[in-house]
């Protein structure tokens, strides 16, 4: 391959189209239907799905099929196929629906208001993840522009993905005959250390969350005449929380859901840490001051991406400020979410916080914990000597450094359920968001040059492929 044509093809195709389409998918507010129940009667992701597929018939390969399945009552699928060898074809995967609007964005920016500055494309989705369906075409594109042979593809991408996947499993029973037995997958779903070479995704960290509710009295009381007598509901939540997790620097208490890293994992981060130095911790928006949690940067990275961890993500029964009485409240709830280790079984796990969060409850209160359906992490199996090469190889080529390996701290449901399908398959994970993309937060961002070189690496790895798997078509 002509890298520097490559790069030269990769670089008009995303100024020429890319760059135009994303700045209309980011207008449409086409929520992932856990923030969007109307999100049928809405039509927002049926906006999005035709902006898409348009764009993917429009700069088709001569050979590409573009459809878009749909099954009743489930987001639809927009899917493409580009034929191949089909015993030894590549998945590629991504999803088009969106986390919610969330607060904070700063003046000029929002989530459904694209703002191009210098390198960053400002607003909801572009980065997390409607990059992931243009990229995947203009590396085979990229491709074709040089005759360069490449297996069966098949570019599946979804539109539940921040909803916990929930309706892909009955695409997958649909297309199983379609999709067969690939021997590779790619996920352009992940994300980077950092803005200056190829990451790799090794795991990611699964998921047992639900709402936890408090109930001391049937309605809210004097607090000067209840206080020292009744409960407080936060006081028995504070009590309910140190059963799981250790106040101090956050550590998971219950020895159930620990797990052993492997050796691998520790040296890959090891390595990230070195790479990454203090920008491990440096790329969130501390306040002046703040610190992170105790620990050298690879146990940092541990931390983030193995070990298990709780944060507290909504709260009810908390009155505004403005309208906070003095009044012993009644109830309070919260929505808990614990991030488990990769190889944590999900379903034990969200069993086990549900018993350890309602047994004995301080003072007799009623205590509820009503979990979601969980998801399980994933962890990749071994790297394969030729994948790992040409990582290294179109890292270097076009970022000018060297591949990192290292496990992300989300979870990606729909790679847990392909280990589970494909276990021989091997997997290139990787990712634009960066330091400060700020995915699911305020002003997200999509860093245009990282996506564009991502995209040159997966040409190299799909050409890669070819030759690893015997070259000619049986």
């Amino acid at each position: 391959m002509d890298r520097q044509r490559t790069g030269r093809f990769i670089e008009q195709s995303w100024n020429d189209s890319i760059l135009p389409a994303l700045i209309e998918y980011i207008r449409i507010p086409n929520k992932s239907p856990a923030f969007d129940p109307r999100w049928h009667a809405n039509g927002y992701m049926e906006t999005a799905v035709a902006l898409l597929e348009q764009w993917c018939r429009q700069h088709a390969l001569p050979d590409m099929t573009v459809e878009v399945a749909r099954l009743e009552g489930r987001t639809p699928l927009l899917l493409m196929e580009i034929p191949g060898d089909r015993q030894d074809g590549v998945l590629l995967y991504g999803h088009l629906d969106k986390q919610p609007e969330m607060s904070g964005w700063r003046p000029g920016l929002g989530p459904w208001h694209p703002v191009l500055e210098d390198d960053r494309l400002y607003g909801r989705g572009a980065g997390d993840d409607g990059y992931a369906v243009f990229a995947a075409v203009s590396a085979l594109r990229a491709l074709a522009d040089q005759a360069i042979p490449h297996r069966r593809c098949l570019i599946l991408i979804e539109s539940c993905e921040e909803s916990g996947s929930y309706d892909l499993p009955y695409y997958m029973d649909l297309l199983a005959q379609r999709i067969g037995d690939p021997s590779l997958v790619i996920c352009l779903d992940s994300g980077c250390g950092n803005y200056d070479q190829l990451w790799c995704t090794t795991s990611l960290r699964g998921l047992a969350a639900g709402v936890l509710s408090i109930d001391v009295l049937r309605e809210g009381v004097h607090s000067g005449d209840a206080s020292g007598i009744v409960p407080s509901p936060f006081r028995v939540l504070r009590q309910l929380l140190s059963r799981l997790e250790k106040e101090e620097h956050g550590a998971i208490l219950p020895g159930a859901l620990q797990m052993v890293i492997p050796e691998e994992r520790i040296a890959q981060a090891q390595r990230a840490a070195t790479v990454l130095a203090d920008g491990v911790f440096q790329k969130y928006p501390f306040v002046p001051g703040a610190r992170p949690v105790g620990g050298n940067g690879t146990e940092l990275v541990l931390n983030r991406t193995w070990r298990p961890a709780l944060s507290v993500t909504g709260a009810a029964g908390l009155p505004a400020l403005a309208d906070a009485g003095n009044v012993t409240l009644p109830r309070i709830a919260v929505k808990l979410s614990l991030r488990l280790a990769p190889t944590s079984d999900a379903e034990t796990a969200t069993r086990h916080l549900k018993e350890l969060l309602e047994a004995n409850p301080p003072y007799g209160a009623h205590v509820a914990f009503e979990p979601d359906p969980p998801a399980s992490g994933w962890n990749a199996p071994s790297l394969a000597p030729w994948l790992a090469a040409v990582a290294d190889e179109a890292s270097r080529a076009y970022f000018g450094k060297e591949a990192i390996y290292m496990g992300e701290g989300g979870t990606i449901p729909f790679m847990a359920m392909l280990g589970k399908r494909f276990p021989a398959s091997q997997f290139l994970i990787t990712g634009v968001l960066g330091p400060e993309s700020n995915a699911h937060g305020p002003n997200e961002f999509l860093h245009l040059p990282t996506a564009k070189k991502i995209t040159g690496c997966v040409a190299d790895v799909l050409a890669s492929h070819y030759h690893a798997t015997g070259g000619m078509k049986r």
